[in-house]
């Protein structure tokens, strides 16, 4: 039974290996992937060739005998190689619930070099890896410096070393006390997302939308022809890939950070927040509108807001999205020759009102909670290129 005092956290952090360092966390890398490799390939093999079934047991004694038999993959701790194995596991696991419930199965794969970015110590502060001092001792590497941004919490179960645009990044995770419930605020809101405008909340406000991806595609563009241009397996091409890498990882940092204050500012200031419960899949099949809803991030932006909302004692409402936007908030009659360049409506009842606008204040009434909608409030939420001074002291008034 799961103690419900307790949560999981992961804290991310950075390391700065040395260059002997690095190449050994290489090593270890590739170790592990050649592992996963094996174990995949006699499962999918015994059961082609033989008909049988090989258990998690079995890829274990293989992983046992790998460490002792392949040249320096010793210098892979017994803990990574049962974490590699599980992983294995876990793919089969996974690709036979999606074959009892009808989903796409998606067969487990191998992986190439590219596809595989990180080894587990599944048991820290044993002999794989623990901390000594502010450095990370790790086995078969040594003592790695870490960038300690922010002050770890709780007991320290796992560490998942990361490789990622050429850096290394080691994952805790954390077992937690579970956070209190943030005060009740007496509030309640409907968001609607969009493209023109990143949020419209039901009270009236809009959040813009920064096109990350838009406002650096000019200079990704040139590291791309710069990369096309390099020749295969150069080094020259190796430090072109780590440059369109890199750019891509400041993108997705950008996306995310923004987002996550997206969240926060939500959680804080209202008790339920109503969003349309949208197939992102189906919607990015539209090739003319699937770049920039990807970009705007909207399946992250649902993703973590009803994780913090029910870390912060918030509830979410996932609403049906149908016709949302082109039902009147007011009476519910459907709006007639309405499309996506509609950004104004009216109706016979007397309402005239953005489009986002009502949309907003639509999926909070689908909501079904009881509520007077303001039109006339203080911007709860803020604007990238705000004065982060100003707001700040701005919601230190509010509270």
């Amino acid at each position: 039974m799961s103690d419900s005092s307790k949560s999981v956290k992961v804290f991310k952090y950075r390391l700065y290996p040395s260059k002997a360092q690095e190449k050994n966390l290489l090593w270890v890398l590739e170790c592990a992937r050649h592992l996963y490799n094996m174990a995949l390939a006699e499962r999918k093999y015994a059961y082609q060739l033989e008909g049988r079934t090989v258990t998690l047991a079995d890829t274990e004694q293989l992983a046992k005998h790998y460490r002792a038999t392949f040249p320096y993959a010793d210098q892979m701790h017994s803990q990574t190689a049962q974490s590699v194995v599980k992983q294995v596991d876990e793919a089969y696991q996974s690709f036979f619930r999606r074959l009892k419930t009808g989903e796409k199965s998606g067969y487990p794969r191998f992986k190439s070099r590219n596809r595989f970015h990180s080894f587990e110590f599944k048991q820290f502060g044993k002999s794989g890896a623990f901390l000594d001092g502010k450095r990370l001792k790790l086995y078969g590497i040594g003592r790695v410096p870490v960038r300690w941004h922010r002050p770890l919490q709780g007991t320290i179960k796992t560490v998942r070393i990361m490789h990622s645009a050429g850096k290394w990044y080691a994952c805790f995770t954390c077992e937690v006390p579970t956070p209190e419930p943030l005060p009740k605020m007496g509030r309640v809101v409907g968001v609607d997302v969009g493209i023109a405008a990143l949020l419209t909340t039901s009270d009236g406000e809009k959040v813009e939308n920064p096109r990350w991806y838009r406002e650096a595609q000019a200079a990704l563009r040139r590291r791309q022809r710069k990369l096309a241009r390099a020749r295969r397996g150069s080094q020259n091409r190796r430090k072109r890939l780590l440059e369109v890498q890199r750019q891509h990882e400041h993108i997705a940092n950008q996306r995310r950070d923004y987002l996550n204050k997206l969240v926060y500012a939500l959680t804080l200031h209202y008790d339920g927040i109503a969003i349309e419960n949208l197939a992102i899949r189906n919607l990015v099949r539209n090739h003319h509108l699937s770049k920039r809803i990807l970009d705007a991030g909207w399946g992250y932006f649902k993703a973590r807001l009803t994780h913090k909302a029910a870390s912060a004692g918030r509830e979410v409402a996932l609403v049906d999205p149908a016709s949302t936007s082109k039902t009147c908030s007011n009476c519910g009659a459907l709006f007639q020759d309405f499309d996506l360049s509609t950004r104004w409506v009216t109706c016979a009842c007397g309402l005239s009102l953005d489009r986002d606008h009502n949309a907003a204040i639509a999926i909070l009434d689908r909501a079904g909670w009881v509520t007077s909608v303001s039109h006339n409030v203080a911007p709860l939420l803020f604007s990238h290129r705000g004065n982060g001074k100003r707001r700040r002291a701005a919601e230190a008034a509010r509270l």
